[in-house]
């Protein structure tokens, strides 16, 4: 006697029909997305420098970037040189992460110190430029284009968490002082969701630059836009092929050999994932783990003009370590790293994270969350061909 299974009813026949053309959906906007992953190709450009020297960094300065008053958390800062010299940091501050009192804040680094800080977006001003309302606000990066404009990119959502992400566009052109929304990154023709930002961008020898970005729901990977010399976004590429790395930073070493290190979004066994192009970035096939820990923090890495590479990582081996220590490491070929020393070391529990870095002449900046309560910034001199301390 056959089993009786009970007739499907229409509303229930119409959700399984809504599940399958969803899926086929996505799976149609991630063969569009990559499909489109070769058109308007551009080289990076690069730091013109000979072989790998030794160096020494020497602490010149250390300080706290001037912070809201009366806001207690602070994250995720990035650096940025403005057409000038000057340098001009971004990072989020409120009352907490995700929290709706969440504003970007800008400062400037001239003459040795920071200016007071400004906002440069909030929830509010996202959500009347673009029509409609922004729940959270959170990572910002910048760009500064070789006719002086200042691009920013920051995340946004409209609903759910940051899995639902957009990248807001915005652009300055008064070195940062005010900033118009240009437009949502188009990063996928459906739900255009799901992809955020935090490392710096890499210029291109035609004037434009890559943004990496990362997408963050279900599978977590790594990829990277291109623009040209005017902020339009040109293409889109995946780098390599996991589906559990995210936050990629990206280093040219030639016109063709472009590097990336991301972080690891495992829950056991983590430590900083590679990936390698070859052809300037059009394709990317992923290298071996490397052997350096890295408990679910962001990441930077910064190729000198000596041709040395720096790492500045966390690299703590417990979940009360993870980010109480920010080390940094120099290596002549980007596999093998030795640590250099040690930007600053707390105790368990402790948080210094998510770095930025950038190179001024013969000095090197950082800035960092420090405790979640503001961002720091150090001022090292660069001396090369010197022994490594």
């Amino acid at each position: 006697m056959g089993v009786f299974r009970p007739p499907m009813h229409k509303p229930a026949k119409l959700a399984v029909f809504a599940c399958i053309l969803a899926i086929t959906t996505v799976a149609a906007a991630e063969g569009w997305r990559w499909s489109r992953a070769r058109q308007h190709h551009s080289k990076p450009a690069t730091v013109d420098a000979g072989a790998p020297s030794p160096v020494t960094l020497t602490e010149i300065s250390r300080t706290i970037i001037p912070m809201p008053k009366g806001v207690p958390s602070a994250h995720a800062s990035a650096l940025a040189q403005l057409p000038q010299g000057d340098l001009i940091s971004f990072w989020w501050a409120g009352s907490r992460e995700s929290g709706p009192d969440v504003k970007v804040y800008a400062s400037r680094w001239s003459n040795g110190q920071w200016s007071d800080n400004w906002v440069v977006a909030s929830r509010d001003s996202l959500g009347d430029a673009l029509g409609h309302g922004v729940r959270r606000i959170g990572n910002p990066v910048a760009w500064t284009a070789a006719d002086g404009t200042v691009h920013l990119y920051v995340v946004a959502t409209g609903l759910g968490g940051w899995a639902a992400s957009r990248v807001v566009q915005l652009e300055s052109h008064d070195e940062g002082r005010s900033f118009k929304v240009r437009r949502v990154l188009p990063m996928s023709p459906v739900f255009n969701t799901s992809v955020l930002v935090r490392s710096t961008p890499v210029g291109l020898a035609d004037g434009g630059w890559w943004l990496p970005v990362y997408f963050e729901i279900g599978h977590k990977y790594p990829m990277l836009v291109s623009f040209d010399a005017n902020g339009n976004p040109q293409r889109m590429t995946r780098i390599g092929a996991r589906t559990r790395s995210l936050q990629p930073t990206l280093v040219p070493v030639s016109p063709t050999e472009v590097r990336a290190w991301m972080r690891d979004a495992r829950k056991e066994n983590s430590v900083v994932q590679q990936a390698v192009s070859h052809d300037g970035g059009t394709s990317w096939e992923d290298l071996g783990p490397t052997n350096i820990s890295n408990l679910g923090t962001s990441l930077a890495v910064l190729r000198l003009r000596s041709g040395s590479l720096l790492m500045l990582a966390n690299q703590g081996t417990s979940r009360k370590t993870a980010r109480s220590t920010l080390t940094l490491s120099i290596s002549a070929d980007g596999q093998t790293w030795k640590p250099l020393t040690d930007i600053i070391a707390g105790q368990p529990g402790d948080e210094f994270s998510y770095p930025a870095m950038f190179q001024v002449g013969d000095e090197l900046h950082i800035t960092y969350t420090h405790q979640r309560r503001a961002i720091a910034h150090h001022r090292l001199k660069i001396h090369d061909g010197k022994e490594v301390l």
